[in-house]
């Protein structure tokens, strides 16, 4: 082949390489499922953002993301993303594979307990959420795999139109068993109640949630009373207590 034929070869390889690496993301926003909108769209495939993001009628103010080409010769989708709302953001290393796997590292969140956000949450609590984990699997819709530490402040619930303050948590999830479910230790931080129990992540998807709970000394009327329902107590005035629920 001639020396001519090579050069233009190589150029248009280096051509079609720059396209894609510059290619503007607005350019693929027909391939955007129909149940994802974004207002506005910038940068490109692989560095780009979206202002305006809804998905599965979940309003966000931005999505950005920086991906990493190369892995897509592993048929995996992986970069940085971070989702804002206000002050509040999710952000870490996302890898998505074929069959519904999606893997996280380096997980940060701060966000409020919002209906909004979370439809599966219950409308009468409120709080905020701060999660700090070093990984996090999902494989068909159900948490397989979690490590780190997730914190729940001002913690709330709205009982007989009274708002019955609930307190602060941190919850454990250390290293597991490949294979097990992922179990975390609940525990309270500060406020009206002492808590020390479980949560189990179940493959259904769902969760169960057990362990003891005891009044502390400011405790209101009102979450005393609350607490009667789950039983006796035993000496030291702690009573069972166990929730279930699927997704």
């Amino acid at each position: 082949m001639k020396r001519g034929i090579w050069i233009t070869l190589l150029a248009i390889v280096a051509f079609a390489a720059i396209l894609i690496a510059r290619l503007p993301v607005s350019w693929v926003s027909g391939f955007i499922p129909k149940n994802v909108t974004c207002a506005e769209l910038a940068g490109t495939v692989w560095d780009g953002s979206c202002s305006g993001f809804v998905a599965q009628n979940v309003r966000l103010d931005g999505v950005s993301w920086q991906l990493r080409p190369l892995a897509l010769f592993g048929r995996k989708l992986a970069g940085h993303v971070e989702l804002t709302r206000g002050t509040s953001y999710v952000r870490g290393d996302i890898e998505a594979k074929s069959g519904g796997t999606l893997a996280a590292r380096n997980l940060q969140a701060d966000m409020p307990l919002d209906p909004a956000l979370i439809p599966q949450l219950p409308r009468d609590l409120s709080g905020t959420v701060r999660a700090n984990l070093q990984s996090l699997q999902v494989e068909d819709g159900a948490i397989t795999g979690v490590q780190g530490l997730v914190e729940a402040h001002d913690l709330a619930q709205m009982s007989a139109g009274q708002r019955m303050a609930l307190g602060n948590y941190t919850l454990t999830f250390p290293p597991a068993d490949p294979g097990k479910e992922p179990v975390g230790r609940l525990q309270s931080t500060s406020g009206p109640l002492k808590v020390d129990g479980t949560l189990r992540l179940t493959r259904e998807p769902g969760f169960v949630l057990e362990g003891l709970v005891a009044a502390g000394p400011d405790a209101s009327p009102q979450l005393v009373k609350e607490l009667s329902y789950l039983g006796s107590p035993d000496a030291q005035g702690r009573r069972p207590f166990s929730v279930a629920a699927t997704f």
